[in-house]
């Protein structure tokens, strides 16, 4: 098992590795009760239409030439289909309509399940400082990658029938 964690947040007593759920696990030594299930953080994904392209965008920390759809961390308590239309307006500046999921897709290497939406975005875009430019793809030039949100692209486009 291998873990940052090494104290517990409750008792401040070290987490020893036991079997709780079927699986090894991270749990508290003195038996306060808490267990690091290092579950995976659900991500959310779009597939942003615009006057009939899709948006790719660059994230600031990435090199050039690498462009993905707009992607964001699921907030506590929030509705995943309007938390796809809440990072679209956060990184986008763009209103979302026709919200439909794609699918829901692991993505092991970095401990994440992304849950991908395919919407239409109306306004003009507004990049956010996250992102340092965009571009716009015809569906018909789209292309899939084999990683993170790559195989919603692939089911997108299977599904249209490009």
């Amino acid at each position: 098992m291998i873990s940052a964690w090494q104290f517990c947040p409750y008792c401040g007593a070290r987490l020893d590795a036991r079997d709780e759920g079927s699986r090894s696990r991270l749990a508290c030594h003195s038996g306060c009760g808490f267990v690091h299930w290092d579950n995976p953080a659900p991500v959310l994904a779009a597939l942003v239409e615009y006057q009939g392209r899709i948006v790719l965008a660059r994230n600031r920390s990435w090199a050039e030439g690498a462009f993905g759809l707009i992607t964001g961390f699921l907030e506590r308590g929030e509705d995943p289909m309007s938390g796809a239309a809440r990072e679209v307006k956060e990184e986008l500046g763009l209103e979302a309509a026709e919200v439909t999921l794609i699918g829901v897709y692991p993505f092991a290497r970095k401990h994440e399940v992304i849950i991908a939406y395919h919407l239409v975005g109306h306004g003009q875009i507004r990049l956010n400082e996250e992102l340092a430019e965009f571009r716009l793809i015809a569906p018909e030039k789209l292309k899939a990658w084999d990683f993170g949100t790559g195989p919603a692209v692939r089911d997108w486009l299977a599904r249209r029938g490009t």
